[in-house]
Formats: structure tokens, C-alpha cells, sequence
């Protein structure tokens, strides 16, 4: 099967309403992109599995909306005014901005949390050998890599206009942060035994050195994260039965299992003890990518906000009346990822009787939309009537689309490109005998279904 290209993959997101580059009319915005109305259909479907996943099918796991915006002194107890950065060179001739990180993985040097001091001689080897060159330009002259801060600064709540360290307040970089804040009144108000998890979903920000890769890395994107609290002694087990369950979630929805990898972290945090990526193979982007992270974060986090804060944050076992500071096993996924992922995966192009077919294969629960209604005529006001019946129908149920533009075999590709799994079509057979041809996305095959027996025909359909 050929391989698509981002380019294609960018093209295709546009041209059917998933996603657009932000602020397109001024020539957009680097690195921010809007979905549009398939792409939050979609984002939003993929966003609820999870929920359903890890907090709706669990006894353990509670659900937070914390805010955007924390104390300062957040950031400084958890270590990111500190250490949250990446590396960064600059050519001298074109000042094109490059992660140095990224420059070594291509030689194959891993880098991910290196010190500064092992990137640049490692960058200097590579220059003498002629080896570095920018990626805009070609220009050999590059900076030595800096300390870049990814943190984003806000002025928020300041009456003042130019930003300093006294009234900075910073966009969170993770949602994360938040969960740790909130620990002790979750553990006042919904009184959870260890251990338990607290998940939530919201938009992080980072300002990230390079940003090219389309969605999957941003510098405004949608994560979503359980915090899973635990005593020491049980961590090995739960993140034993954590690594497969969310593995296992992958499987579910569609991801084969060849095109996914678990990349161990041989560099982590000085704080953890195990640290796995789950990552897909790509066409767009070239191989294998991180999609989700699953770390072992020991007590850093409480103890470290415990000790700024001044405020106790441990937990006293009820039966041995042992007092500690939780460890934590994290889950952390970015849904823009996602949403790439399953496009990546799903985009197929097919050859039918001749020509080429494109269809996104995408598991049913999944797609933007679930059912197609057509009148085959849309200038004959009885066919019209019945499949508006229909369509007012099936639309309380499942999200649905009505569809009266073009052909009918130009509709079914309009929504074999955007994934819908069934479409139904009113013709004139339908007025005498009172049923519909559904035509399935997968197979193309085409069953005609009584009109009183289409929702229980559907329902039994999209729960496969």
C-alpha cells in the first residue's frame, strides 16, 4: 500500500472540514490549528471513549476540571520555571530556530533530557565532521544550544503591562499540575481509599522551539491525564495492570497492533522509577511517535507542593494507621495525537472497478458521523418528505447527516471520505414498500432494510 505524506494528510484535513490552520484568512497562526466541524466531531468521540475508559467503567478513578491558570508558585514546586525546557540552536545566517535534541536523534544520538553540556559536545563532534547544517538554509554556522523555556507567560490578574517575575503568571504546560493542587479537596469531599485515580481533560500550552510536525505537536493542545495515587508497595502491580489496560485500548478501537511499539525510557526524571511511551507508526510523520506516556513519578509531586504550600498532603492508612505521601502512577495522552492517529490510520485509498476510492476506516463508534440519509430525488416532494422522516428520526440518536448534493454514488464517496459507516437512501420503491437501501462503508455492499426495522437494523450495526 503506498504511503501517504503529511502534506496529503494536511490537504485531506482541510479540504473535508477536520482541521484548519488558525487565523487562515491572515495567513495563519505557527503551530495553532481549529477543527472544524468533522474534527471536533471526531476529536470529541475520541475524547468520550476515553472518559468512558477510565473514569465511566471504573470504581476508582475520579473525575476534575481544574483551571488553566494556578498560583505561581506552582510551577516553581514542581520544577518547571527550573528545568521545563528544551534545547535550542540558531543559524547565524537565517536565524531558523532548531531543537538540538532533535539534530542528535538523527545521528542516532538519544538526547531526550541530556545535559547542556553533553548536546553541545556532541553538536561540536558533528560540526567538525560537516555533518549539522540548517534545516532552512544550509548554513553551517550555527549558535551552541541554550537553555529555550517552554513555559508561556501570562500577565493575567496584573495591572501592569510589562510582564516580570513579580506578576508573571504562567499558562500550564500540562494538566497534571492542577490534579496535585486539587488532591486534598478531592480526598475531603469524595473520601477515596487508596488507591484511586483522578483523571480530567483540558488544554495545556508550551512554547515549543520547532513546531512542524501538524498536530501532533503544538503549542496550544488538548491532553488528557489520570493521576493514579498509590502506596509505595503497590506500585509495581498497578502499573503492570495500567501498561495493559491502556495498551489494550488501543486494540479496541481499531490501532493493529503492528504499527504500535513500547519505547522504555533508558534517560527519565531524576523523581521516576519507570517510564514507557506507547507509540504508532505514522505514514505522515515518517515512523514511529509517542501517543501516550505511562510513568512511575514516585512522591515527588505531593511532597514537593506539601513542602512549598506548607500544607500536609499525606495520607494515613485506616487499618495500620501507617501516615506517607502517595507515590504516583500517571497515564498521560495527547488527544490532537490522537486525532492524527486514527486520520493516519483510517486514510485508505482504495481501486473500485477502475478508479480510486478514498475512505477513512475508522471504528464506527469513532466516526464524525454515524448515518447518511439520501433522497434519491431531490425534486420529488414525497421522496424528500420520507427522508426528512427519517433523518428527524435517526438524528435523536446517533449524529446524523442529510445529504442532497450531487449523485448518489458522489455522496457515498463525500462520506466514505469523512467516515460515516452507514448510508441510507430514499428511492421511489420506498413509497410502496416501506424500506430503504443501507449501503455499508466498509464492504460497499448494499441491504434493503424496512423502514420500521432501520433503528434496531442501525443500532446493532454501530455496537459491533
Amino acid at each position: 500500500m503506498e504511503k501517504k505524506t503529511l502534506e496529503e494528510v494536511v490537504s485531506f484535513c482541510k479540504r473535508r472540514g477536520f482541521i484548519f490552520q488558525s487565523s487562515d484568512i491572515y495567513g495563519g497562526f505557527a503551530a495553532i490549528y481549529d477543527y472544524g466541524h468533522y474534527g471536533t466531531l471526531l476529536k470529541n468521540n475520541i475524547r468520550d471513549a476515553w472518559w468512558k475508559s477510565m473514569v465511566q467503567e471504573r470504581d476508582d478513578v475520579y473525575a476534575l476540571d481544574s483551571a488553566i491558570f494556578m498560583h505561581p508558585k506552582t510551577w516553581e514546586a514542581s520544577g518547571h520555571l527550573a528545568g521545563f525546557d528544551d534545547p535550542q540552536v540558531d543559524c547565524k545566517k537565517c536565524k531558523q530556530r532548531m531543537r538540538a535534541d532533535h539534530i542528535l536523534e538523527e545521528f542516532g544520538i538519544e538526547a531526550d533530557k541530556a545535559p547542556m553540556e553533553f548536546i553541545n559536545e556532541k553538536i561540536d563532534e558533528l560540526k567538525k565532521e560537516g555533518k549539522v547544517k540548517c534545516v532552512n538554509c544550509g548554513s553551517t554556522d550555527l549558535t551552541e544550544a541554550k537553555r529555550f523555556s517552554l513555559m508561556v507567560k501570562s500577565n493575567i490578574g496584573s495591572p501592569v503591562d510589562v510582564l516580570s517575575e513579580e506578576n508573571v503568571v504562567y499558562l500550564r504546560p500540562e494538566t497534571c499540575g492542577g490534579i496535585y493542587l486539587e488532591y486534598k479537596n478531592m480526598m475531603n469531599s469524595v473520601h477515596p481509599k487508596l488507591p484511586f485515580g483522578i483523571a480530567q481533560i483540558g488544554k495545556a500550552f508550551r512554547n515549543e522551539i520547532v513546531a512542524r510536525q501538524f498536530i501532533f505537536r503544538t503549542r496550544e493542545f488538548e491532553q488528557m491525564e489520570m493521576q493514579y495515587f498509590l502506596h509505595p508497595d503497590q506500585m509495581k502491580e498497578k502499573y503492570d495492570f495500567w501498561h495493559e489496560l491502556r495498551w489494550s485500548w488501543y486494540l479496541e478501537y481499531g490501532i493493529p497492533e503492528e504499527k504500535m511499539n513500547w519505547h522504555k525510557h533508558d534517560v527519565m526524571a531524576h523523581y521516576a522509577t519507570e517510564a514507557y511511551d506507547i507509540e504508532f507508526n505514522f505514514d505522515s510523520l515518517g515512523g514511529f511517535k509517542e501517543v501516550e506516556g505511562i510513568h512511575a513519578r514516585g512522591d515527588w509531586d505531593l511532597s514537593q507542593h506539601s513542602k512549598h504550600s506548607g500544607v500536609d498532603l499525606s495520607y494515613t492508612d485506616d487499618q495500620t494507621k501507617e501516615k506517607f505521601i502517595p507515590h504516583i502512577m500517571e497515564t498521560s495522552v495527547g488527544l490532537n495525537r490522537l486525532v492524527l492517529m486514527f486520520i493516519d490510520n483510517g486514510y485508505t485509498k482504495e481501486n473500485v472497478d477502475g478508479e480510486e476510492r478514498l475512505v477513512l476506516k475508522i471504528d464506527k463508534r469513532l466516526s464524525p458521523i454515524k448515518v447518511a440519509i439520501f433522497p434519491l430525488m431531490k425534486n420529488k416532494p414525497e421522496i424528500m418528505e420520507q427522508a426528512k422522516k427519517i433523518h428527524e428520526s435517526l438524528k435523536r440518536k446517533w449524529m446524523c447527516e442529510f445529504d442532497t448534493s450531487g449523485s448518489i454514488g458522489k455522496r457515498y464517496r463525500r462520506q466514505d471520505e469523512i467516515g460515516t459507516p452507514y448510508c441510507v437512501t430514499v428511492d421511489f420503491d420506498s413509497l410502496s414498500d416501506k424500506s430503504v437501501t443501507v449501503r455499508d462503508r466498509d464492504t460497499m455492499k448494499q441491504e434493503r432494510v424496512k423502514i420500521e426495522d432501520l433503528e434496531s437494523y442501525l443500532s446493532e450495526k454501530l455496537s459491533l
